[in-house]
């Protein structure tokens, strides 16, 4: 039985703005991963982690792909541990797969697609900081703005992971 078929528990797209609003929860969440691991980077390297040259900060390139790799951790054990990480969890959301149970491939694939516009970040040293914000800003409101649109409310990365957030009613 899929999730989205559960008895007791009927399940419908999910709202744009409940949606945006369980992301603002989950950015929270992401947040607090990044300063943990930080931390922990800061701790293990006896705080040597940063280095400041040329009146810059400059990290060891292993650092971005450790703290990438603690977000899709924790995204893609919360997709498939039931669907739901802490924002949907608190808006009563599921992740769910077009065909049954959201897969090991497809909770990657779900996160590399909803994550892409932090590589926008390797223009970093080309772009002064407030325009490469404005691009990551703007290739995340395209992916959610194609939901908009969408009569099941699908996002971008939603369509290209073959899965689909749900509302609990």
């Amino acid at each position: 039985m899929t999730p989205d078929a559960m008895p007791g528990r009927p399940l419908g797209p999910c709202p744009f703005a409940v949606r945006l609003t369980a992301l603002f929860y989950d950015l929270l969440t992401s947040l607090a991963i990044v300063l943990v691991v930080g931390l922990l980077a800061q701790l293990a390297t006896g705080g040597r982690l940063i280095a400041i040259r040329d009146g810059h900060a400059h990290a060891p390139a292993w650092y971005p792909l450790l703290q990438l790799t603690a977000l899709a951790a924790y995204f893609v054990w919360s997709w498939l541990r039931g669907g739901q990480t802490l924002g949907a969890r608190a808006w009563r959301m599921r992740v769910v797969a077009d065909a049954g149970r959201v897969t090991l491939r497809q909770a990657l694939a779900r996160f590399a697609a909803a994550a892409s516009p932090l590589l926008l970040l390797a223009f970093g040293p080309l772009l002064e900081p407030r325009w490469l914000l404005v691009a990551m800003l703007l290739a995340w409101g395209a992916d959610y703005a194609a939901a908009l649109p969408d009569g099941d409310r699908r996002t971008l990365h939603d369509r290209l992971s073959g899965t689909r957030l749900l509302r609990e009613n």
